[in-house]
């Protein structure tokens, strides 16, 4: 039997971490094994995530007033808790991942960054290329226009030399 304070300390926990994650990933974990759940658990530590079992009345409770709350309703049955704390995309791809090799374990939905999301919302946001490929991207999209720019003030530039340079030398024959 868990004490008073004992469960007082775990939603103040569960509380902290859902109002530090990135990512919240819901899941179902009726029929794993212990080593699979480690597994599982080493899998997400090297994608900065954490997994843990909590009590559904605990975690309901524990979400009240953080970007969790919307998923309250999902907190139905053998629940675990896929916490993303670095990249919310990476921790989502690597419990959908596992989902697809283990059929008994499944995802019920979510918190990214905010945002209730189901399970066609993780697994469409999973083939995001990673952030810093993302923010590649946007920097070179942000960089052609003006290297662009660039090029034309310079042609113009040297256009304008070449003409000076052709009446110099004009002047200087005629």
């Amino acid at each position: 039997m868990i004490t008073k304070e004992r469960k007082s300390q775990q939603i103040a926990e569960l509380s902290e971490k859902f109002s530090k994650s990135k990512a919240v990933v819901l899941t179902e974990y009726k029929g794993l094994t212990v080593s699979e759940v480690a597994e599982l658990r080493n899998v997400l530590k090297e994608a900065g995530a954490e997994y843990k079992v909590v009590k559904n009345t605990l975690s309901s409770i524990a979400a009240k007033g953080t970007p969790v709350e919307p998923a309250a309703d999902l907190f139905i049955g053998p629940t675990g808790i896929a916490f993303g704390f670095e990249d919310a995309i990476a921790a989502a791809k690597k419990v959908l991942e596992y989902a697809a090799k283990n059929e008994k374990f499944k995802v019920k939905g979510g918190v990214i960054e905010g945002r209730l999301c189901s399970v066609a919302d993780i697994k469409a946001m999973s083939k995001l290329p990673p952030k810093p490929v993302l923010l590649g991207m946007l920097a070179g999209a942000m960089q052609a226009p003006a290297s662009k720019l660039a090029y034309a003030l310079n042609a113009t530039l040297t256009q304008f030399a070449y003409a000076l340079e052709a009446l110099k030398s004009k002047r200087a024959n005629g």
